[in-house]
């Protein structure tokens, strides 16, 4: 129970900022790319920070772990909720991350090390999913009900009473497990993760403000590729690595880590365009686009409660690859939405994503854990969601920043020509919102104009970014088919090294 409310307090704060998003826009005057690292700072610090944390966890025990990082996630939710402007939400955002870090791989590693029993651990890790599936479901539902009532602070408020009820529970319910030696600590490879990684999203997030061929665009992208291939190369020659780049010569954890990084690319840049185009463009309330999204969650739930039956009978391989291939359908057809899509266009559509990314999560996270020796459960675990939110916050990146640039190329020639202030120029070449924004100012024939056009830009760079997210999910199918073994592995990493 205290492992399923830790996972899910983190699975409903991402889906409740997604609803949220609009609302930011409207009260914070945030701009696209603010929008983006309010979800990405979260997950730049939590992806950098993990295999750290995993490490420590082997170290001092998941238990200890597993409170403290209900502590600072806690704290920084009672932040963000505080915040009054974009850039300290991003920085409480970031904040949380840390929280976040040290909860994931405690849960899993928890997992590993109460559940010795392959068949018992598939249904845990099942249970485990599902309920990542179910915050997924709430969120937007909680989420939109909230804005609804309250002020957008809310929906990061009501993460304090869920920590503070897991944390008394954690304290009492959990076995302490005896931390066992581990590594020394990596600073230098947690520093370089940290840098490259941001620096990279920092090139493609801002890319459409400055320009893709700006040498400010193009030298934060290189930079960031060459602190990350330092980091790689740290790592290799390190003899206390962070990262054990020997976890990836494992056919099961390479291909189950990579394709499950591929199908959340794809997922959370989705969801990231879809609770925007669900809210501007065609007039729903938060409460509304948390209960269309819902379905999503809700199949979600069902796929990864089934799975664990489904892979016992057709292995791994085919359940990955099929379920990615799902996603890719999903977001193939999502692509096509226009700007008075109605209900029944969105729901097929939202069930198709769903069932592939429940179908896909269990059977990679149980090929991960199948393949790692007790004793590394907690690294290791950290390597595999260390992968999951380089993914996550890679797809908010590119697929947001490909929308961008769609939507300002489309609207920036029609109003090259006409005379405003550069304030209104600004805010429409910014994000629909602020284009709404300055429709609604506008009035009349020319507010309306105005507005259908940002409604026809966004929706133009929407479906150009789920193309683009429907290839990365059929690269994931491609992997999963050629790497990982049809069967979840019963050898240990240490057995097949």
């Amino acid at each position: 129970m205290v492992l399923c409310l830790s996972l899910l307090v983190t699975g409903i704060d991402n889906t409740i900022l997604n609803v949220a998003l609009p609302t930011l826009v409207r009260d914070l005057h945030t701009s696209t790319s603010q929008l983006q690292w309010i979800v990405d700072a979260y997950a730049v610090v939590f992806a950098g920070l993990l295999l750290s944390a995993g490490n420590l966890g082997d170290r001092i025990g998941a238990k200890r772990m597993l409170i403290g990082g209900l502590v600072i996630f806690g704290g920084g939710s009672a932040a963000c909720a505080t915040s009054g402007t974009p850039l300290e939400l991003i920085a409480a955002r970031a904040f949380m991350g840390i929280g976040g870090a040290m909860l994931m791989p405690a849960t899993l590693s928890i997992i590993t090390n109460v559940f010795h029993d392959p068949h018992e651990r598939a249904r845990a890790v099942g249970v485990w999913a599902g309920t990542s599936g179910l915050g997924v479901a709430i969120g937007p539902v909680v989420g939109g009900w909230l804005l609804d009532h309250y002020w957008w602070g809310s929906v990061f408020l009501v993460n304090v009473p869920v920590v503070a009820v897991t944390f008394v529970a954690g304290i009492f319910i959990v076995p302490r497990l005896a931390g066992r030696r581990a590594s020394r600590p990596d600073p230098v490879g947690t520093i370089l993760s940290i840098a490259g990684l941001g620096t990279l999203l920092w090139g493609i997030i801002e890319a459409p403000i400055q320009g893709w061929g700006a040498a400010s665009t193009i030298g934060a992208l290189a930079a960031g590729a060459a602190v990350i291939g330092l980091f790689a190369a740290w790592e290799l020659k390190c003899d206390h690595p962070m990262l054990d780049v020997r976890f990836f010569t494992n056919r099961a954890f390479a291909g189950a880590s990579v394709s499950l990084a591929l199908a959340i690319f794809a997922l959370s840049g989705a969801l990231f365009l879809l609770t925007q185009y669900l809210q501007f463009v065609l007039g729903n309330s938060a409460l509304r686009t948390g209960l269309l999204i819902a379905p999503v969650s809700i199949v979600l739930f069902v796929a990864a409660a089934l799975s664990g039956f489904l892979v016992r009978h057709i292995g791994s391989r085919p359940l990955v690859s099929g379920g990615l291939g799902i996603v890719a359908i999903g977001l193939l057809a999502t692509a096509g939405l226009g700007l008075h899509s109605a209900y029944h266009d969105l729901f097929w559509r939202f069930l198709l994503l769903g069932a592939g990314i429940g179908l896909v999560m269990p059977p990679a996270t149980d090929a991960v854990l199948g393949s790692l020796p007790r004793a590394r459960a907690g690294v290791g675990s950290a390597t595999n969601s260390t992968m999951i939110q380089v993914g996550g916050s890679l797809g908010v990146g590119v697929l947001g920043s490909l929308l961008s640039t769609r939507y300002s190329s489309r609207l920036a020639p029609i109003i090259a020509g006409h005379a405003m202030p550069p304030v209104a120029r600004q805010a429409i070449l910014s994000s629909l919102g602020g284009a709404l924004a300055v429709a609604a100012r506008a009035k009349g024939p020319l507010g309306a104009a105005l507005a259908r056009l940002a409604d026809t830009a966004f929706v133009s760079g929407m479906g150009l970014a789920l193309v683009v997210g429907a290839v990365i999910a059929l690269l994931g199918a491609l992997v999963a088919l050629l790497v990982l073994p049809r069967l979840t592995p019963k050898r240990t990493l240490e057995e097949s090294l």
